[in-house]
C-alpha cells in the first residue's frame, strides 16, 4: 500500500490556494462535527517527556474507523537558535488493518486547528457583539488567531502586545492587507493593560514556560472572554487565578487541563465545563452579559484528529504531496525476510 505524505511546502501551497481564512472554515467544521461526536472517540491525555528546555508530546485519538497521533514538542529557546518553539507531525490510520493513510507536517497546521478551535470556542462563549479583541503575544500563533477570531467571529479591532517589539511589528506588517481593505484595524499597545482596556475578547499566546499572571485581576471587566492558549504544559500558565475563581471555565478534555492548563493549580474538584458539551446543547454556555468566561485551551488530540482528515481530503481534491511506500508491498505478507532479500 502507498501513504500519502504532505510536507511543509505542500501545505503551504494549500493555504495559497484556498486562502487562510477559506482553510480555517474547513478545519473549524470538521472539528464541530467531531466534538459533536465526542463520545465515540477514544480519548487519553497526551504522553509528554520534559526536559528543561522544553517538551516532547505525543497526542493520539481513534474513532473505531481512523486512529491518528501528533509528535509535537514546545521549547521556548527555539528561536534564538533559528528553530520554531513548535515543531509537529502527524499519521492518519485506518483502523480496520492499522495502515497509515497520510504522514503529514502538522506545524503550520497545529497553529491554522488552534485558531479554529479558538474561534469556534468563542462562538458559543464571547458576546455576540464581540468586536474588539486584545492580543496578547504576537508571536507565531498571533496571525492565525486573528484571522480566526475576524472570520468566525466577526472581530473588527485588534489591540495588540507583546515585550518584543519586533514580534508585534511582524504582525503589522504581515496583516497590513486586512487593515488596508477595511477588514481589520489594529492598535499596537504599550502594554498589557493597554491592550486589555476596552476589549471584549483576550487571547493570550505567550510562550516562556512557567508560572506567570500576564493578564491580573484587576484588568477583567464584566462580559469579557478570555482565551487563554498559553498555558498547555505542568509549570506553565498566564492567568492570575483569581481570574478563574470568578469565571466560568470552559476546557477541553478536563482530565488533560487539570495536569497542564491554567486550571493546573487550582483544587482538583475546581469546575470547569467541557467545550464538547456546549456545542451538543448538554450545557449552557455563556449565560449573561457580563459573565466573564475562559477557555482554557492546551490543545487536544480530537483537534489534530479534524485537522489530519481534512488535509487527506483536500490533498486528494487538489492533488498534492507524494505517494511513498511507507510500507512494504509483499506477495506474501509472512515473508518480510524474503522481501528485504529477494531481487
Amino acid at each position: 500500500m502507498l501513504t500519502r505524505h504532505l510536507d511543509a511546502d505542500d501545505l503551504r501551497q494549500l493555504l495559497r490556494r484556498l486562502g487562510p481564512e477559506a482553510l480555517l472554515r474547513e478545519i473549524a467544521a470538521a472539528l464541530r462535527e467531531d466534538f459533536l461526536r465526542w463520545e465515540q472517540f477514544d480519548k487519553i491525555p497526551r504522553c509528554a517527556s520534559h526536559c528543561r528546555q522544553g517538551v516532547i508530546e505525543l497526542m493520539p485519538v481513534a474513532d473505531g474507523e481512523r486512529h491518528a497521533f501528533k509528535y509535537v514538542n514546545g521549547h521556548p529557546g527555539n528561536p534564538a537558535l533559528g528553530l520554531p518553539t513548535v515543531m509537529a507531525f502527524g499519521v492518519l490510520s485506518d483502523m480496520a488493518t492499522g495502515a497509515p493513510l497520510l504522514l503529514s507536517e502538522l506545524t503550520l497546521t497545529t497553529a491554522l486547528r488552534t485558531a479554529a478551535t479558538s474561534a469556534l470556542a468563542a462562538q458559543v462563549l464571547a458576546r455576540p457583539d464581540a468586536r474588539t479583541m486584545a492580543l496578547i503575544g504576537n508571536g507565531a500563533q498571533a496571525e492565525f488567531q486573528a484571522l480566526a477570531f475576524m472570520s468566525l467571529v466577526g472581530v473588527r479591532r485588534l489591540r495588540v502586545y507583546d515585550t518584543d517589539r519586533r514580534a508585534t511589528a511582524k504582525l503589522l506588517r504581515n496583516l497590513q492587507p486586512y487593515v488596508d481593505a477595511g477588514r481589520l484595524s489594529i492598535e499596537p499597545c504599550a502594554s498589557t493593560a493597554e491592550a486589555v482596556q476596552g476589549s471584549d475578547i483576550v487571547t493570550t499566546a505567550t510562550a516562556d514556560k512557567s508560572h506567570a499572571a500576564i493578564l491580573a485581576a484587576g484588568l477583567i471587566a464584566p462580559g469579557m472572554h478570555l482565551n487563554a492558549l498559553g498555558g498547555d504544559c505542568p509549570g506553565k500558565t498566564e492567568l492570575d487565578p483569581r481570574i478563574l475563581q470568578h469565571a466560568h471555565v470552559f476546557v477541553e478534555y478536563a482530565p488533560q487541563s487539570r495536569l497542564e492548563g491554567e486550571i493546573q493549580h487550582m483544587p482538583h474538584d475546581f469546575e470547569v465545563t467541557e467545550l464538547w458539551r456546549v456545542l451538543a446543547g448538554q450545557a449552557p454556555g455563556r449565560t449573561h452579559p457580563d459573565q466573564v468566561t475562559v477557555f482554557d485551551s492546551v490543545g487536544f488530540a480530537l483537534e489534530d484528529f479534524s485537522a489530519l482528515r481534512t488535509l487527506e481530503r483536500l490533498a486528494r481534491e487538489h492533488e498534492l504531496g507524494r505517494l511513498l511506500s511507507l510500507v512494504p508491498a509483499m506477495a506474501d505478507p509472512k515473508d518480510l525476510w524474503g522481501w528485504a532479500h529477494g531481487g
